[in-house]
């Protein structure tokens, strides 16, 4: 079996969407995520962990604890018949989400709780929002009586530019025997760029991966920037609600190329994956972000 991790690392992801619902909120018409105070759109860790949970199951042939399953009678397997069908002891080893996220979970007398290594924030869009209001119609009845086609609704963003920052904590694995090694994070992040460039359904198609940076420290230091998230800031010449794709904004990361290199001693090294049509400045002046990391020991993710 693989070392279990030895190094910290932050994750900071930026993503958009367009004309979509990156997440809905079950208890109020299933929409959009919004802070009523600030005007930006939220989306949970969870929804995020669902996205990774699915592209390692779906497409890397991954194990993972979460999901359904449903059984000869219709109904979904519990989290009881779940653990029963790996045992406690091999929980960890067969599947990755337990590994990555950790997991509560009462079983009889017993309750098993894992925390997980890897952990993240909510995400939020770093402008404010506009929701919007659709309404359509289907040419299918929605009765056994009806003879006529119904009405269709849903609430959708017309954009949102969305930044997630995350920490991998290599005492959380260790101190809890969690054998997450270097290639379950490096799955990881394959499934936080893919999996989200891959959701393509009806609420959730138009999301794009846009940066992905991975900042790992070196090992033994307990040290970690933090807030990544609020290193960075968009700048745009429109009303944040009127802003409809990524070309209408640029990425300041004066900030966080700053704190980068007054922490460069204690930083191994610097992943990322950038997609092209994002744009970056670094005091006041456009630049490539790799012009602006060219200080700094990075490697690009290739997958």
């Amino acid at each position: 079996m693989s070392e279990i991790i030895k190094n910290r690392s932050e994750i900071l992801f930026l993503y958009d969407v367009k004309d979509a619902n990156p997440n809905g909120d079950p208890v109020d018409e299933n929409k959009p995520r919004i802070d009523e105070e600030s005007g930006v759109n939220i989306v949970t860790d969870v929804r995020l962990k669902r996205t990774i949970r699915d592209y390692l199951y779906e497409q890397k042939g991954q194990e993972i604890f979460i999901r359904e399953i449903r059984k000869n009678d219709g109904n979904l397997k519990t989290k009881e018949e779940r653990l029963d069908d790996f045992g406690q002891e091999s929980l960890i080893e067969k599947c990755i989400d337990i590994r990555l996220f950790g997991s509560t979970t009462a079983v009889e007398d017993r309750t098993i709780v894992y925390t997980g290594p890897v952990q993240f924030k909510y995400g939020r869009s770093l402008h404010k929002v506009d929701l919007t209001y659709i309404k359509g119609t289907t040419v299918m009845p929605s009765g056994a009586e009806k003879k006529q086609g119904t009405f269709t609704e849903r609430y959708i963003l017309p954009y949102s530019l969305i930044a997630f920052y995350g920490i991998v904590n290599e005492n959380a694995a260790k101190n809890q025997n969690i054998h997450l090694n270097e290639t379950d994070i490096d799955l990881l992040l394959e499934a936080i760029w893919d999996g989200t460039k891959n959701l393509i359904s009806g609420s959730k198609f138009g999301q794009v991966p846009r940066l992905l940076l991975q900042v790992v420290y070196k090992e033994g230091l307990n040290f970690h920037i933090g807030e990544l998230d609020r290193l960075i800031s968009m700048r745009s010449d429109k009303v944040d609600e009127s802003i409809r794709d990524i070309t209408d904004l640029k990425i300041d990361i004066t900030a966080l190329v700053k704190r980068l290199e007054e922490n460069m001693a204690k930083i191994e090294c610097i992943r990322f994956k950038v997609d092209e049509r994002i744009s970056f400045v670094k005091d006041d002046k456009n630049i490539d972000i790799r012009q602006a990391l060219i200080n700094l020991p990075v490697k690009e993710l290739v997958f």
